[in-house]
């Protein structure tokens, strides 16, 4: 991921959207309203239950350098509590955190992306929900086959986060499309960090109320795996200050497909 932005600050109240029902009743959360005739079906998703990370899903990635810090498997885990978590923990004279992703695993193109995280609190590293595809390192003047989906990342901890497009590689024919946006409600608690990715358009949303629409980089139509990451770096400010170990926790991540809806009978 790359630390630079277009410098738009979104603050205050977000318009409320109505919920949308949705033909998974035993998961269901907020979803956006879809046209008549179609409705959202349950594609994938991962409620992080049990006492270990499922690997048929995820890869753990590590052990290996990671901009100022290391990547180790030992930091991604689940807690036993529904949640997977990704530690930032002091190790020795390294600093060490967790990151998974779902490639090779689960790539999929389109549809309604959604996690309910848990922020870390202390300075030094920064979280990530985002998605990525091969095609990101292709220079050829758009997104389309492939563009790194920052659906958010949180350097910072007074409730300012950011949303990033990435594509055309990451040298000289980088491309780069983003905004930075401030709701101090997502450093309490878990909330909700979603995207709704069409052939034509990304629609960002936080809590269900939406943040940021756009259609940069003419919008990736390559599948693309999934990925949660901690990273170690002076974006987020001076890790020697932290106090560690600190948490990034995930409780869910699902993905949706718009479909046609399934005719009712008619009643008699």
């Amino acid at each position: 991921m790359r630390a630079r932005f277009s410098w738009l600050i979104y603050a205050g109240m977000f318009a409320i959207h109505a919920a949308a029902a949705v033909n998974d009743p035993g998961i269901a959360g907020w979803l956006p309203p879809l046209p008549a005739g179609q409705e959202w079906k349950l594609a994938w998703s991962d409620e992080f239950d049990g006492a270990q990370v499922d690997t048929n899903k995820w890869e753990l990635l590590g052990d290996w350098k990671r901009r100022d810090g290391w990547w180790v498997q030992a930091d991604s885990f689940l807690d036993g509590k529904g949640n997977l978590v990704l530690r930032t923990k002091k190790d020795g004279e390294r600093f060490t955190s967790g990151a998974v992703r779902t490639r090779g695993r689960f790539e999929h193109a389109f549809g309604y992306w959604t996690a309910r995280c848990q922020l870390p609190k202390q300075p030094g590293h920064w979280s990530a929900f985002w998605l990525m595809s091969n095609g990101v390192g292709h220079e050829d003047g758009n997104g389309r086959d492939g563009t790194e989906i920052d659906i958010a990342e949180f350097p910072w901890r007074d409730g300012k986060f950011a949303i990033n497009l990435h594509w055309d590689g990451y040298g000289k024919a980088h491309k780069h499309a983003g905004k930075e946006l401030v709701n101090p409600a997502i450093t309490n608690g878990f909330h909700e960090f979603s995207l709704a990715w069409s052939t034509n358009e990304y629609v960002f949303y936080v809590d269900g109320q939406e943040v940021w629409r756009t259609a940069a980089g003419g919008v990736s139509q390559q599948p693309e795996w999934a990925k949660f990451s901690n990273e170690v770096g002076n974006w987020a400010g001076d890790i020697k200050t932290a106090k560690l170990p600190d948490d990034f926790l995930i409780d869910y991540i699902r993905v949706y497909d718009a479909v046609s809806a399934e005719r009712k009978p008619d009643s008699k």
